[in-house]
């Protein structure tokens, strides 16, 4: 066990460690890389959509900052090129070495600066709070939230904020999701920046509470690549003193007063760059155990829901005399076959943001469609299970129950139900893993369990190698306990048969 533990080590180290090329060299040439390779590689998140980067009817990405980009390419002599990626991984990804510069609604904040070095700013947002018409409660500051459900993206200067006031805010992904909660109730109030809300919180339900404060975004460099951000920097002067910058922000009806501010902003003025911590504190290992816990219990009662549906799908396919077995095993096959032919994700989102829009009355919590969800799901793959347990029972027993004057019913409850679920126990325990696991994907829909926390904690740490390993060390935790007892089920059953 201790070489298997030291080559656990070893393979998260090397998953979670930068490449040798986002390492500081003694001698910056990154301007001269990308004049050399004659192209300027941006990371942007095309879900963050309109204004920002997104795909036209006709596939083409457009945006501001994507006529911003052509603009810094035609500066520096070189043509440009867009990398997609998740906007709240755009940091580390930058840091790996994927693309050169980030240039997506990137935000001027202490704790992005402790990271990254940013350029002068080219846009002036405001944080703008959100709410129901029919809101109950008053606003006056962002403290006077506490106790209230409020949306932000995770990992914004937003998200910061309402952090730094004490509030525990519900991490979004994209920036549509956060108003369609807001409409449909699941959150009280949504704080984003002014542009998002603009195009995606516009509904007749919904109304502007304040704009809290102003930030400005920004291109990010690697902190090495000091040329090549001195670059950046005097191509966005020349961008913004031209008058081009402010002819994009026209054309994306995005300008304003505001954007005067730029021409005094040299550099981002962020209050001041955090220091970069490396480890993690107390209350972090607690929020760590804390999210094991959501994901444990997401996962038995997830569990619970596809034993129980799996069941009376494999009894639904089966030709009893009782039932109108025809419809009844086509209706049973055929929700076996689409839970099973289609990505779980899919049928979260589904269920979670799908189902308001068919009615209003269908508005679940975030962690009520997670477990319903994935008990869907997981119940097509049970019901495989318990019918390969069923068909495994000797057809001998049938007869032998039946002969005792039993009816089929209550031969297969009593006689073939029981040694069926023997048989299943240990494809049983296999899927709880794999459940255990898939818990991950529910943070689309705001709920926090082990691995969005591992997200939220490598941000606020600026690393991802040491909460990596908790939260893989939190998972074989509970996940190793699992394999032992299914091993020992299959043993058992191994002997039963003997």
């Amino acid at each position: 066990m201790r070489g298997f533990g030291a080559a656990w080590l070893v393979l998260f180290a090397v998953c979670f460690a930068p490449p040798a090329t986002a390492a500081a060299t003694a001698s910056d040439n990154s301007l001269a890389q990308v004049i050399q390779r004659g192209e300027l590689r941006y990371g942007i998140d095309v879900q963050g959509g309109e204004p920002y980067a997104f795909e036209n009817e006709t596939g083409q990405l457009v945006g501001f900052e994507i006529e911003l980009a052509e603009e810094l390419g035609k500066h520096l002599g070189v043509r440009v090129r867009a990398v997609q990626n998740d906007w709240s991984a755009l940091v580390p990804a930058l840091v790996r070495g994927d693309f050169d510069i980030v240039l997506n609604g990137f935000e001027a904040t202490p704790e992005n600066a402790a990271r990254v070095s940013l350029s002068r700013p080219y846009y002036v947002f405001a944080e703008r709070l959100m709410a129901r018409k029919d809101a109950a409660f008053t606003y006056s500051d962002l403290s006077s939230l506490k106790g209230l459900r409020v949306g932000a993206l995770g990992n914004s200067q937003a998200w910061n904020m309402l952090r730094k006031q004490g509030l525990d805010p519900l991490p979004y992904e994209g920036v549509q999701e956060p108003y369609a909660d807001l409409q449909a109730g699941r959150v009280d109030a949504v704080l984003m920046d002014d542009i998002i809300a603009d195009r995606y919180g516009k509904h007749p339900d919904l109304r502007v509470l304040a704009d809290v404060s102003t930030g400005t975004y920004v291109a990010a460099t690697r902190p090495a690549d000091v040329a090549l951000r001195a670059a950046v920097d005097e191509a966005l002067d020349q961008i913004l003193v031209s008058g081009k910058l402010n002819a994009i922000l026209a054309r994306w009806h995005i300008d304003g007063p505001r954007q005067a501010q730029l021409l005094l902003a040299r550099k981002p003025q962020p209050q001041a760059s955090a220091a970069v911590k490396h480890g993690l504190t107390r209350s972090q290992l607690w929020l760590f155990l804390q999210g094991a816990v959501v994901t444990l219990l997401l996962a038995c009662a997830s569990m619970v829901l596809a034993i129980v549906l799996g069941l009376l799908l494999a009894i639904a396919r089966r030709p009893w005399p009782f039932l109108l077995s025809g419809v009844v095993a086509r209706v049973a096959s055929a929700y076996v076959e689409v839970f099973r032919g289609t990505p779980v994700l899919l049928q979260l989102y589904l269920i979670y943001y799908g189902l308001p829009q068919i009615s209003g009355y269908l508005v679940l919590p975030a962690v009520v469609a997670a477990i319903l969800g994935l008990g869907m799901n997981y119940a097509a793959y049970e019901a495989e299970i318990y019918r390969a347990g069923i068909e495994a029972v000797p057809r001998g027993q049938w007869e032998a129950a039946l002969c005792l004057g039993m009816s089929e019913a209550q031969a297969f409850r009593r006689a073939v139900l029981p040694q069926a679920m023997r048989i299943s126990l240990p494809g049983m325990a296999n899927d709880f893993i794999a459940l255990l696991k898939d818990t991950s994907l529910v943070s689309v829909i705001t709920v926090v369990e082990l691995t969005k926390r591992l997200s939220i904690t490598a941000v606020d740490t600026s690393g991802w190698l040491l909460p990596g390993l908790l939260c893989a060390g939190l998972y074989f935790a509970m996940s190793y306990p699992l394999s032992l007892l299914a091993r020992k089920l299959e043993a058992n059953l191994d002997k039963a048969k003997a």
